[in-house]
């Protein structure tokens, strides 16, 4: 396994946002888009660090784009074989590649080191918190890219868990956040203007 900040990460930022009415990763939340929020924390344990967005995405974030190579915008995991194709061009001795999404701004800042203690051959390492598995927030192995495109050439095969369950998986599970209002999770992510303005407030009560 490579060390932390040899890893690469990939912020997914290819959804459709429907629920928000707007692409929510460049909303603002303490003055920062989301995407930055999400940057700057993986830029303090990962390198390098990609984007999976559309080809035009309008926010220079001075990081590779690496859009999906399948039409239509099919869901995650399009986003994570774009990722995966990526490191397969990028070389190096990478094993695995971290994914988070692009609307996730109080990811913990030892992701990277917690996950990493899990990796092996073959392994995709998932995050979890509160019980909760979080799918896209994971480490893939890189020999999986090939299994993962034949698995997207039948257009039934789209949800993350069941690409998942192909393959050995361990889960790491992470602690709530202590904050001013209480326990918070670390993966909170925002799907809708309610969100965004919760999301405002754990900033204000101390939420990092």
């Amino acid at each position: 396994m490579s060390t932390p900040h040899g890893l690469p990460a990939l912020i997914l930022a290819g959804g459709v946002s429907r629920r928000m009415g707007r692409d929510k990763t460049q909303m603002l939340l303490g003055g920062k888009s989301l995407i930055v929020q999400v940057l700057e924390r993986l830029q303090a344990q990962a390198d390098p660090v990609w984007l999976n967005a559309v080809s035009d995405y309008p926010l220079d974030l001075g990081i590779p784009n690496c859009p999906d190579t399948r039409p239509g915008r099919p869901g995650p995991l399009a986003g994570v074989l774009a990722g995966l194709k990526a490191l397969e061009r990028h070389g190096g001795d990478y094993t695995h590649l971290l994914t988070v999404p692009g609307d996730t701004p109080f990811l913990p800042l030892d992701l990277v080191e917690r996950l990493s203690t899990k990796a092996s051959a073959g392994t995709v390492v998932l995050a979890a918190s509160a019980g909760r598995t979080h799918p896209v927030v994971a480490l893939w192995p890189r020999e999986l890219a090939a299994d993962l495109e034949a698995w997207l050439d039948d257009p039934s095969h789209r949800r993350v868990f069941d690409f998942i369950d192909r393959h050995p998986q361990a889960v790491v599970e992470f602690p709530m956040i202590e904050t001013d209002i209480g326990l918070q999770d670390p993966f909170f992510n925002i799907n809708t203007p309610d969100d965004l303005a919760q999301a405002g407030i754990l900033l204000r009560k101390g939420m990092k």
